[in-house]
């Protein structure tokens, strides 16, 4: 329950605070009651994005678990689970900001984006979360994607993924510029006018700029 709340999500520190989280050593606390004060709610949010959560039992003062539990029913249960998730997800849309990205070079790059052209990253599909596009205003073309794909796919050493930047390229000089090492053809678009750069650093972000620049001109011209 806590990874779908919270999934693509980081916290506003000071969102925190106002919200009435306590800041305590290296971690953020905030308690509530639920169930008519039956229970107490703790919620810690250390500084490195992590959320854990802790109920007890205002009588006994023992820790509930069985709202945990995805096999527990009964009305009870139903209850203080459903309030229970209920006060996280106030939390998340009060307290915390989509951050869906983990590359630094990602992040920067977004900022950057936002920064000069006034476009930040656009969500459009539901079943892909980790996946995002830049479009212009004018006339709504893309001009860049950033997505998360799988390191063998596009044949880079070690497993896991990598955040790759799709940007329009100049059809006469994408041979050139496909060296299958730093730049590849372009992933889940046209491949004679896209090509992918991953974001994990081996290509400096002065010139993934470069890049990005030349392809939102690219998509003002047709």
């Amino acid at each position: 329950m806590l990874s779908e709340i919270f999934r693509f999500k980081a916290p506003n520190f000071a969102k925190l605070r106002r919200y009435g989280f306590e800041k305590k050593g290296g971690e953020y606390v905030f308690r509530s009651p639920i169930c008519e004060a039956q229970f107490l709610l703790t919620v810690r949010v250390r500084e490195d994005g992590a959320v854990e959560t802790e109920l007890l039992d205002a009588l006994t003062e023992e820790p509930y678990t069985l709202h945990l539990v995805e096999a527990a029913t009964g009305e009870f249960v139903g209850r203080v689970r459903g309030e229970f998730e209920s006060t996280l997800i106030k939390i998340a849309e009060a307290c915390f900001e989509r951050e869906v990205f983990q590359s630094a070079v990602t992040k920067e790059l977004i900022a950057r984006v936002r920064e000069k052209y006034g476009d930040g990253p656009e969500y459009l599909w539901e079943k892909f979360p980790d996946n995002a596009i830049w479009r212009r205003k004018d006339n709504r073309k893309w001009y860049g994607a950033v997505l998360t794909v799988a390191c063998g796919k596009l044949g880079l050493p070690g497993g896991g993924n990598v955040e790759i930047l799709d940007v329009r390229a100049d059809p006469a000089e994408i041979d050139l510029l496909v060296d299958g090492v730093r730049i590849f053809r372009g992933w889940h678009m046209n491949k004679r006018h896209w090509i992918a750069l991953p974001l994990d650093g081996s290509i400096p972000l002065a010139e993934l700029e470069n890049f990005l620049e030349e392809s939102w001109h690219i998509a003002g011209e047709r």
